[in-house]
């Protein structure tokens, strides 16, 4: 697989331009090899990534110098492989334990039979959030990471929690 390396350098002593690329790096996915390297899979989606990641840097009076290219041994790109998913499998682990959270909050409001169109709204809007964040990492997962199934499952028990209580809200609130 090919890879995409972006080196950047940032203006000194400038804390808003170090907040704004880990912000991109976050949003991006990128994969922090080291100091002001970071690695995408060559892909289409990736290169406007990079485009993005470019602009942040530029915007804050930095520099970019970006590479294509292949590992030269077969271990190096299995280490990059394994790193890329090892950054998606942590953000699946973070959407794991919210959706857990959720389901937690679901069964409270059952426990506690608050039933208002209020509370479903808010729920629907966490849902909606958990879908998006779902959405972002299944994006990034170019090399297949581990969790991504049981990301998805976790998402698949939040959505049939939801529609329960969607269910029981609308039956206990409908004339």
């Amino acid at each position: 697989m090919a890879w995409i390396l972006l080196t950047y350098k940032l203006p000194s002593g400038e804390s808003r331009a170090r907040v704004a690329v880990w912000r991109e790096v976050r949003r991006s996915g990128a994969l922090h090899l080291q100091q002001s390297v970071v690695a995408f899979p060559a892909t289409d989606q990736f290169r406007e990534a990079v485009a993005r990641f470019r602009e942040v840097v530029d915007g804050v009076g930095g520099e970019t110098l970006v590479f294509q290219g292949e590992p030269l041994l077969g271990a190096d790109g299995a280490r990059l492989t394994d790193a890329w998913n090892e950054a998606r499998d942590a953000e699946y682990g973070e959407l794991i334990a919210v959706c857990e959270k959720f389901l937690a909050e679901i069964e409270h409001e059952f426990e506690i039979e608050k039933f208002t169109l209020a509370e479903l709204e808010e729920e629907e809007s966490e849902f909606e959030k958990l879908q998006r964040w779902h959405g972002r990492i299944t994006v990034r997962d170019a090399c297949g990471a581990p969790r991504a199934t049981e990301a998805a499952e976790a998402l698949e028990r939040a959505s049939e929690a939801f529609e329960r209580y969607s269910a029981a809200v609308f039956d206990r609130t409908q004339p």
